[in-house]
């Protein structure tokens, strides 16, 4: 009979491999979530192109139908 009996390494170091299983499920899940969460929306992207746009023409790079062109094409 071995000193850690009839059960193994298995059963001795189960648990261990239990908890380090659970802890990356938890952080896998916790990454999806800020994946997920701080992904810009298509609306911000939208928003931050019509604010380069009006930077663009406050400094007069580009006309006023210009402007008003690309606007629409943003939108």
């Amino acid at each position: 009979m071995h000193w850690w009996g009839d059960y193994g390494w298995g059963m001795g170091f189960g648990w261990l491999f239990m908890i380090i299983f659970w802890i990356l499920i938890i952080l896998g899940v916790v990454y999806l979530i800020k994946l997920i969460a701080g992904a810009p929306k298509k609306e911000e992207k939208g928003e931050a192109a019509l604010d380069i746009l009006k930077q663009r023409y406050a400094r007069g790079e580009i006309s006023k139908e210009e402007f008003e062109e690309k606007k629409k094409d943003l939108k």
